[in-house]
């Protein structure tokens, strides 16, 4: 249940301050309006020639406070490869795929009034819409021989076929109650109340006739109680055809009546065109399992597994599968990182895998024959890839710009898009270095700092010290949309941020550190790791510092208000865990609290409360902003009221900001101008007096 908060340079190889990019005469920093309205680019794939490559942008528009996103292609041929627009349409185009024959690109879209598959020639013409089932498709692959597709629905699994599924969701949303019942867990996850709907993975045969839309599926999963695509953040990554278009491979963990404490997924076959059960691959380990992908001969399958039932944060291994006899084994096991997506190399020898990286997210290459695991990219984050033939492309983002679509021959990346350089013509980006310092332990941890946009010499500026989240994640040299350093400099602020005992990317004993340990090691490694900057860089007033974080930073917020709080003159939380043993009885995915607290809080109360910020109410002092989305069912509305009650209770200034219409992220253009605002108000009250 990670609490989640997602978050290239040579110079900072050297241990020198990255300069960012800016215009001739930028008299400006970057604002959250110039952030919430950057074009993001994403969902490369190369056509099956490696000739071009269909990516996606989406682009917001303020005014209706939503995005919308479209389909771009380059042509790899040229001489100057230069991105085209290929959708327009008023809503979405999204999740492109090739036709094996790289004569179409398929697609979905809502334009007909639900989301469906679409077909748009490669050469030019009209998008014309390939299904024409009942319900929204929410995802899909074509078969490699393009006879069929794979898509996945929500459904009633007690329904007959796709229109009882169709009619009961008409006719609820016609009723005029609104009671739930439940028997067993998940009553709601993430955002969402569980209505009875389950995500089935169908087979849709493909119509020989453009004017015929599909309107049949046949089941391949509906026989098992679970979600395939996983609920709520799983892709169509979770299943895939074999070379030959005769078999699919998906991921998925039957609920029955463990659903919310469980982890067990596991990889089911099944003929592409149903008619059989699905057969279980995976059966003897009963931890994760997911992410198949065949080799490109077809005789090995590749998956990503988990060795630890109960703890989403285990390492991801490489695993492959003799698909003939059944043997498996585990690629690359001495290399010491979780794999996060991979693709298989056009010739089989290889596959191409991306992970956390001491602050970095690098591609890395895994030789099949021995494991060996060699670094493509060096600094900033890869966020997706693929690979044709001799080709590589790859979306790369860092602490200084937001993902461009990338090129790579070797280990040489060239880039081919330029999204956002006239809007941000005139913006110059905070400089930002890469340190370490001796944490907890007498261990190495690493952290960044980040200068405000108009730093000049012999000048001291206010920090923002912020906190990641998971707690099992990393705040490292990446650009996100939410918790972004550079919003920070460009409102004068410096940065520092630390990857404490817990974070990913520095081996998976580091990760485990803190399991048990919320407010033990990774406290510490805050305490020295903002001492440590504090003295390589004398432009940082620490002494003039307030502290950040959400959801397990959130957590640390609360935890630092009572065993930390003289260090910071205000402290910012959002969706924070005020009181361990509620968050275990009120949180959605059971297995998150358990692996992390030991148990349950029968069976184990002593480990919610040997780190539960509850008990230092009385030592709080320093003001807070409290922050809530309302629709956040990982860490409930009640952890921030009883937050907010603690501080008011005590005539402690805080405020409190509640989001009805937002999860455990702020996402919606608007209400992330008004966090930032909010924030930055708070910061300026008690920083820049």
């Amino acid at each position: 249940m990670t609490l989640r908060l997602l978050v290239t340079g040579a110079a900072l190889a050297t241990g020198a301050l990255v300069a960012t990019p800016s215009a001739m005469a930028a008299p400006r920093g970057l604002t959250i309006e110039d952030l919430a309205s950057m074009e993001r680019i994403g969902s490369p794939v190369l056509s099956p020639d490696a000739s071009r490559v269909v990516y996606t942008v989406r682009s917001t528009n303020l005014e209706k406070n939503r995005g919308t996103t479209q389909l771009w292609m380059i042509d790899l041929r040229a001489a100057k490869p230069a991105p085209q627009q290929l959708t327009s349409h008023e809503t979405s185009s999204f999740d492109p795929e090739w036709s094996a024959s790289g004569d179409a690109v398929y697609f979905l879209s809502s334009r007909s009034g639900s989301a469906q598959v679409w077909r748009l020639p490669a050469g030019g013409g009209e998008a014309a819409r390939v299904t024409d089932l009942p319900l929204d498709v929410d995802s899909f692959h074509v078969s490699p021989k393009g006879d069929r597709l794979a898509v996945t629905m929500a459904v009633f699994r007690d329904c007959a076929d796709l229109a009882c599924s169709k009619k009961r969701n008409d006719e609820r949303a016609a009723g005029k109650a609104t009671g739930k019942l439940y028997d067993q867990l998940f009553v709601r996850h993430w955002d969402t109340w569980a209505d009875g709907r389950r995500n089935v993975l169908y087979s849709v045969p493909l119509s020989s006739s453009p004017a015929s839309p599909s309107s049949s599926a046949v089941s391949l999963s509906g026989a098992l109680d679970g979600d395939i695509t996983s609920k709520p953040f799983g892709d169509r990554g979770e299943y895939t055809f074999s070379p030959d278009g005769q078999r699919i491979v998906f991921s998925v963990r039957v609920a029955g009546k463990s659903e919310a404490w469980s982890t067990n997924f596991d990889l089911y076959d099944v003929p592409a065109a149903g008619g059989a059960a699905p057969r279980n691959l995976t059966a003897d380990n009963p931890a994760w399992d997911t992410k198949p992908q065949f080799s490109p001969d077809g005789k090995t399958l590749a998956y990503l597994a988990m060795k630890r039932p109960g703890f989403e944060a285990d390492r991801f291994h490489m695993i492959l599968q003799d698909v003939a006899t059944g043997r498996k084994r585990v690629l690359a096991e001495s290399w010491d990182r979780s794999i996060a997506d991979y693709r298989w190399r056009p010739d089989g020898k290889a596959l191409l895998a991306n992970a956390d990286d001491i602050g970095n997210h690098r591609l890395f290459s895994l030789d099949v024959a021995s494991g060996k695991a060699s670094a493509l990219t060096d600094k900033g984050y890869v966020a997706e890839f693929d690979a044709k033939r001799d080709t590589v492309v790859m979306t790369q983002n860092s602490l200084r710009d937001g993902a461009q679509l990338y090129r790579l021959a070797g280990t040489k990346a060239t880039q081919l898009t330029q999204v956002n350089r006239d809007r941000l013509a005139d913006v110059k980006m905070g400089e930002y270095e890469q340190f370490s310092f001796a944490g907890a332990n007498g261990d190495t941890v690493h952290g960044y700092v980040m200068k405000p946009w108009n730093a000049e010499p012999g000048k001291k500026y206010p920090v923002a010290f912020l906190v990641h989240g998971g707690p099992q994640g990393s705040f490292g040299n990446s650009w996100s949309y939410r918790w972004n350093p550079q919003v920070y400099a460009g409102a004068g602020y410096a940065t520092v941020f630390i990857d404490f005992h817990g974070s990913t990317g520095y081996g998976q004993a580091f990760t485990d550190s803190i399991s048990g340990d919320w407010g033990g090691k990774p406290l510490e490694d805050l305490k020295k790791g903002l001492a440590a900057a504090g003295q390589k860089y004398p432009w940082l007033d620490t002494s003039n510092a307030c502290a950040l974080g959400a959801s397990y930073g959130g957590y640390m917020m609360n935890w630092i208000e009572g065993n930390w709080s003289d260090a910071f003159k205000c402290i910012v939380n959002h969706d924070g865990v005020f009181d361990q043993r509620g968050m275990g009885y009120s949180t959605e995915e059971l297995w998150f609290t358990e692996w992390e607290n030991g148990g349950t809080p029968y069976a184990n109360p002593e480990g919610y409360e040997k780190f539960n910020p509850v008990h230092h109410v009385t030592k709080w002092k320093t003001p807070m902003l409290v922050i809530q989305g309302d629709l956040d069912f990982r860490i409930p509305t009640a952890q921030a009221l009883a937050t907010f009650t603690a501080l008011q209770r005590q005539g402690i200034k805080s405020k409190l900001l509640v989001f009805p219409d937002e999860n455990h992220w702020v996402l919606k253009p608007a209400n992330s101008i008004q966090w930032h605002h909010t924030v930055f108000g708070w910061l300026d009250e008690h920083l820049k007096k």
